[in-house]
């Protein structure tokens, strides 16, 4: 069948990055199955069961190798995809046939090789996530001082710099940041619980010797990298753990929409912009548009990856006692495509933290129609200071900013409050005077001082502590 006749997720054909898809491929997903097979079969030998060392030998010679076509084969007839593994394995492997999945439940492959391939997706996004701190700083640290209007309620306010507005998208960042480390430090493995949990198999496996079941815990969830497997178990783990991570995952999400969504409006005012490629087409009919294409995809992306973590914690409610299977085919679909999308969005947000365009004669010029009014504390206390009485000065401000504002909404004109009460002689400063209050930089505060202490602070020693960025750069499918 045409490739192009069948459905292929966009996640794999335009978004996802080749590492994240290869994590979560068919190949990884069978080959750390065969792995933990291993770790297993190793760990009963060197705990007292009779396994050949020819068995283990065999074993770790085709760990890769995996028939596909021969998998399907057994699965078609047995209706079971693990013991379809089994089988393949052993075709592959005769000399440990009759010692794979030795004393194992399916949830033994299965929910440790699911662990396994989350803790990875976990240090995949933490090596893009750590690749946009650092490039959103730089960012920062540029625009550290130039002034902007600052919105409450999407209504103009009082001013801030371009640089302070990063550093709050930055710390969104940051603390999903510690959030990811936190999830990746703390995973546990399922580990060799048996059927139900209690290690009955394993038990019965060395005739009753507790401390061995123990142990051969221990040596298997060491062998396949892990701190400490969960305490207790039914037949599979505890399914608030995957809706822990996948709100990990929505968090990043949840950061790099609301940094989208300040950028489509920030580009809607003229005053930043995202990348836009040379001969990119904005739009099939106005040939003139700008469209931000890649905030809007993150949105898009983000909205998928939040709904997901909903549903993760309605899967872990309906898990009656030790296990049902209708988290299975959920968590098939579920756990990739939370993980692709997750990275979709940090490549986007690398790609487009990069390349943003500031426009500072666009954010002065909207600085300056919202200023005047901001200033009239200062322009108080320059009428008082040129011999004026405080409340008449603040009676002709009044009247004076009511009328420029309704000329600048009824007449589309600029606004003039400076130069009507320098006209006023009630007022009685000069319009130099005026202008010289109403400069921008009054008015941040110690927003670039705040940029300096937060990157200092904050952001440096966690990029230090990190080492250098290992993410590699994606192309962003436009």
């Amino acid at each position: 069948m045409s490739a192009h006749l069948k459905y292929s997720s966009p996640l794999s054909e335009r978004y996802a990055s080749k590492a994240m898809l290869e994590l979560w491929s068919p190949q990884t997903r069978h080959g750390l199955w065969r792995r933990l097979w291993l770790a297993l079969a190793e760990a009963e030998r060197e705990l007292g069961i009779d396994i050949p060392t020819a068995a283990i030998d065999d074993m770790r010679r085709h760990l890769d190798d995996i028939d596909f076509d021969a998998v399907a084969r057994y699965e078609k007839r047995f209706r079971h995809d693990v013991m379809a593994h089994v089988h393949a394995f052993g075709d592959a492997a005769p000399a440990a046939r009759g010692v794979i999945h030795l004393g194992a439940t399916s949830a033994y492959v299965t929910d440790n090789g699911d662990l396994v391939q989350m803790r990875r997706g976990l240090e995949l996004l933490r090596a893009r996530l750590l690749a946009v701190v650092g490039t959103m700083a730089a960012f920062a640290r540029q625009w550290r001082a130039e002034p902007t209007l600052g919105y409450t309620h999407l209504q103009p306010a009082q001013l801030t710099t371009v640089g302070k507005r990063t550093t709050l998208w930055l710390q969104d960042l940051v603390l999903d940041l510690a959030e990811l480390d936190h999830r990746i430090a703390h995973l546990p493995l399922r580990g060799v619980k048996g059927t139900t949990g209690t290690q009955a198999s394993f038990l019965e496996l060395f005739r009753g010797d507790h401390a061995k079941v123990r142990e051969l815990d221990r040596r298997v969830v060491a062998a396949m990298g892990f701190p400490a497997s969960i305490p207790v178990s039914g037949q599979t783990y505890s399914r608030k753990l995957d809706a822990q991570v996948l709100d990990v995952l929505s968090g990043i999400a949840a950061s790099a929409a609301k940094f989208a969504s300040d950028l489509r409006m920030l580009q809607a005012f003229g005053e930043i912009e995202e990348p836009f490629e040379r001969e990119q087409i904005g739009s099939s009919a106005m040939a003139y548009k700008r469209n931000p294409m890649r905030s809007e995809r993150i949105n898009s992306l983000a909205r998928f990856v939040l709904s997901l973590e909903a549903n993760a914690n309605q899967t872990h409610a309906v898990q009656y006692f030790e296990r049902t299977l209708d988290d299975s085919a959920n968590r098939r679909l579920v756990l990739p495509e939370a993980f692709l999308a997750t990275d979709a969005i940090l490549i986007l947000l690398e790609n487009v933290a990069g390349g943003l365009e500031v426009h500072p004669a666009r954010i002065h010029a909207r600085v300056m129609e919202e200023l005047p009014f901001m200033a009239t504390e200062s322009l108080i206390v320059r009428a008082v200071e040129a011999g004026g009485d405080r409340q008449q000065a603040h009676e002709v401000i009044r009247r004076h900013s009511i009328a420029a504002a309704r000329a600048m909404k009824d007449d589309g004109a600029a606004n003039d409050m400076l130069e009507r009460l320098a006209g006023d002689p009630a007022f009685g400063v000069p319009i130099d005077d005026l202008r010289a209050a109403a400069d921008p930089h009054r008015y941040v505060g110690r927003a670039p001082q705040q940029v300096d202490e937060f990157l200092a602070e904050v952001v440096a020693p966690l990029l230090a502590r990190h080492g250098a960025p290992a993410a590699p750069t994606e192309e962003v499918r436009v």
